[in-house]
């Protein structure tokens, strides 16, 4: 603007005038840089899923379990065990009707209908589960599981009532299979996890309680 004496003068820029050409940090801009990181409603820091951990290692066991009954079936007579350690340790093939350990022979439709329960359960529980430890016990528990399964609806006497293939034969402990071994170590280890208190989500549950008497105390 001129002013009488011919100078010009220049005003101070309002930055709420809608002229104005003073720039404004763009949000978007500003946080683009930071990393977002996923925690839970209480602030802790949320682990990654471990469903796929579970599946990788319930598919493996699965995979053992089927190549070593097919090899025992083909490779093994039945009558004609195979020494391993002397009389200690044999393999031999046993038809079982019964759940792990020839237990519960004369219960073969139950055993399978609790088997799909079983594998429901673990697939429900995968879907949020966070703790590695969890993952290895549930993968084991579903490998093991599916293997026996498949016996129960594929092999004779037909589905549902199909037997199981047993082959591992150790001094006088009943005669089992890889499905049984790993459903027996998945479910000691799931239950030294909870008497520890390691939950599925991977926190413990003294770390919970302390956590819900902090919030309870600010409030």
């Amino acid at each position: 603007m001129r002013h009488d004496g011919g100078v010009s003068e220049d005003r101070p820029t309002d930055p709420t005038s809608p002229d104005s050409t003073t720039e404004t940090p763009d949000a978007a801009h500003v946080g683009a840089h930071i990393p977002a990181e996923s925690t839970k409603s209480d602030g802790v820091p949320d682990k990654p899923l471990r469903t796929r951990m579970l599946v990788v290692i319930a598919v493996v066991v699965l995979a053992f379990d089927l190549a070593t009954k097919i090899a025992v079936v083909h490779w093994i007579s039945p009558g004609r065990p195979v020494e391993i350690f002397g009389d200690v340790v044999t393999l031999r093939v046993v038809r079982n009707p019964g759940a792990a350990f020839s237990m519960a022979t004369g219960m073969t439709w139950l055993l399978t209908i609790v088997a799909v329960c079983v594998v429901i359960g673990v697939i429900r529980i995968g879907r949020t589960l966070r703790s590695p430890w969890w993952a290895l016990g549930l993968g084991l528990v579903l490998g093991g599981a599916l293997g026996n399964l498949i016996d129960r609806f594929f092999r004779s006497p037909g589905p549902l009532q199909g037997h199981v293939v047993d082959f591992v034969s150790v001094g006088w402990w009943p005669v089992f299979n890889v499905a049984d071994s790993s459903i027996v170590c998945g479910a000691i280890l799931l239950v030294a996890l909870s008497l520890f208190g390691l939950e599925p989500n991977g926190r413990r549950t003294e770390s919970k309680k302390n956590t819900t008497a902090t919030t309870a105390v600010e409030k």
